[in-house]
């Protein structure tokens, strides 16, 4: 099976666009098409403004296209860690702001008639290690704090035991793609504009910022929103040092007997995440994620997909029928970056940092954004402004990251290379070493090889071969390059150097 085949992405028809051949002008120009921009820009247009979306590939082909499409305010234990490292009030406003976006994608299907399959469910966090109920203790009493519904059992309505869960009413599931589509529709009609296949370079400062797209051409605006995974533009707000990238793991697979229901997470380690879908195709396919970790780190691909699938089979399911993955960045506070790029800039926005729940924080992205541009006032309190500074948690985050770039930056210097190219299949790539340099060496499917130096082009760090998604990984930021060198993911925005010389096939 092919990995990173998404069902959204496949079965859903993916409105096509013209890329920007020409200078510009709008009143607002969002750089990202997914479900930050076309929130943020769907707000914006119905109050009249001139909005321009700019992306960079197709629209949905970043993590929009490749989600589980939990549209939930349990995120996780994340409650009480919000009490302790913020306060109450900061807690209690990122729940409410979490079921605002519920809200909002009820409120809107409604209002455009947008089917997309959105259906209440119950969501759950449960542990099966003993370890771990007094985890789920402490954050239920956090739900008692936030006034948020509620309660702990020593069940859930899957076919196994658990030690305890912990369930959150009122929360639901969607076709996120078929929502978007809805927008869409509207903010076109709105006379909203859409560019794909447009990277962006940079931005140039002022009164009238200027986006500037990779082939040179320039759109002039008032305001600019970065929406597009990792900011397109850092504006001096070092979110290098601020940021990392996850990269996490999902198989769709048929059950064999009836499911009872629910959204659910687990609490232990490795990660196990696992909601329906239904579809016309297959009928019921569960969606079984999880075995998360750090962009370009951790073992061989394959053996995530392995993982869940083995999960998905002790669930009672069929073999698969799609597997893919996707790219989440967290921050050092856990909470999303959402506001002014940085502090004295006052036309520039970023929204970044979801830390895998970003159907609920995408949303929210667009509602606080929009809300800041139209009048200058955030609907959540600052909560998310990305200029916070706290220093529980955020100086020994900071540190833990600044630590472990540097530690991949050595490493990657310094590690041997993999194997020797003729035993390379078609597809596949390795790491050789020749006159002290490292070359990333990739057999495409023709047979050809591909040389590249293996130093990312963002901050110098050592990428390392994803066999899975046949890609070269950042573990530093998360960047990612084909088998070719051609950026996929930034914050790269230069593709690796290619290499004429040093090895034969």
């Amino acid at each position: 099976m092919e990995h990173n085949q998404s069902y959204w992405r496949e079965k859903t028809k993916i409105p096509q666009f013209e890329s920007l051949r020409y200078d510009a002008e709008s009143e607002i120009v969002i750089v990202g098409g997914g479900i930050t921009g076309i929130v943020t820009g769907y707000m914006l247009a119905q109050e009249g403004k001139q909005v321009t979306i700019l992306e960079a590939d197709d629209l949905y082909s970043g993590t929009t296209g490749y989600t589980t499409a939990k549209l939930t305010a349990q995120h996780g234990l994340i409650y009480d860690e919000y009490i302790q490292h913020f306060n109450t009030d900061i807690a209690k406003t990122h729940y409410e702001a979490c079921m605002d976006a519920i809200t909002f994608v009820k409120e809107t299907a409604k209002a455009h008639k947008i089917d997309c399959h959105l259906t209440e469910q119950d969501a759950y966090i449960y542990t099966k290690e003993k370890k771990n109920i007094q985890k789920l203790k402490k954050e239920y009493e956090a739900y008692q704090k936030l006034g948020i519904t509620g309660e702990l059992t020593d069940a859930i309505p899957l076919a196994f035991d658990v030690e305890k869960a912990l369930v959150m009413k009122n929360q639901y599931q969607y076709h996120p793609l078929q929502f978007l589509n809805g927008l869409l529709e509207v903010f076109l009609e709105k006379g909203g504009k859409v560019y794909t296949n447009t990277p962006v370079d940079t931005v140039e400062e002022g009164s009238e910022p200027v986006v500037v797209t990779k082939n040179g051409l320039k759109v002039t605006c008032k305001k600019i929103v970065s929406a597009s995974h990792w900011p397109v533009y850092d504006g001096m707000g070092f979110y290098f040092t601020r940021l990392y990238q996850d990269r996490s793991y999902v198989v769709a697979a048929k059950p064999k007997a009836t499911y009872p229901g629910g959204m659910y997470i687990n609490a232990d380690t490795p990660s196990r995440s696992v909601r329906s879908m239904d579809t016309e195709e297959h009928g019921t396919l569960l969606l079984i994620g999880g075995e998360s970790h750090r962009t370009g780190e951790g073992h061989p691909e394959e053996r995530y997909y392995k993982e869940l699938t083995d999960f998905a089979a002790y669930l009672g399911t069929e073999t698969p029928l799609y597997m893919w993955s996707a790219q989440d960045i967290v921050t050092l506070d856990n909470l999303p970056y959402i506001g002014y790029i940085s502090k004295g800039k006052d036309n520039i926005f970023v929204a970044t940092g979801y830390r895998k729940w970003g159907m609920t924080s995408s949303i929210v992205a667009g509602l606080e954004i929009s809300s800041l541009i139209s009048s200058g006032i955030s609907r959540y309190k600052n909560i998310y402004q990305p200029s916070r500074f706290q220093a529980d948690p955020d100086v020994g985050s900071l540190t833990k990251n600044v630590m472990e770039v540097a530690k991949e930056f050595v490493i990657g210097k310094l590690e041997q290379p993999y194997e020797y190219v003729p035993h390379l299949k078609p597809g596949e790539a390795t790491k050789v070493r020749t006159n002290g340099l490292l070359l990333g060496v990739y057999k495409d499917e023709t047979g050809e090889i591909h040389q590249v130096d293996t130093t990312c082009t963002h901050m110098k760090c050592e990428v390392n071969w994803n066999s899975a998604e046949s890609s070269w990984d950042c573990p530093c930021h998360g960047s990612r390059f084909t088998g070719t060198g051609e950026v996929i993911e930034g914050p790269a925005k230069k593709p690796l150097k290619k290499l004429d010389h040093g090895l034969n096939s």
